[in-house]
């Protein structure tokens, strides 16, 4: 049995050069197997692109739906939509696709 990758529906269209990301999960472990607590976790700094916008007349998008990309520590603004978690942020807040 094959399994299908599901895509991900979101009725939010980000508007010019903004981007809709889903965060990455937290950190559980440390490398060395070290559990990490609730109060210690950090704010992940990677995550998967689920929509993009037009971007500007003179300047088009360069992150595509499915880049995984990494971003600013304090980059964005958290939204909820339908019960998950997103970010919605402007394209020069991400630094790099991986």
């Amino acid at each position: 049995m094959v399994a299908e990758m599901e895509s991900v529906k979101v009725n939010v269209k980000p508007l010019a050069d903004r981007v809709l990301v889903e965060a990455a999960p937290a950190e559980e472990k440390t490398s060395f197997g070290i559990i990490i607590p609730d109060t210690a976790k950090e704010k992940p700094q990677r995550g998967t692109v689920i929509a993009v916008g037009a971007g500007k007349k003179d300047e088009p998008l360069t992150v595509q739906v499915g880049d995984t990309v990494l971003y600013g520590k304090y980059a964005g603004t958290e939204i909820t939509v339908e019960g998950k978690e997103y970010l919605i942020m402007r394209e020069s807040d991400i630094f790099a696709i991986l």
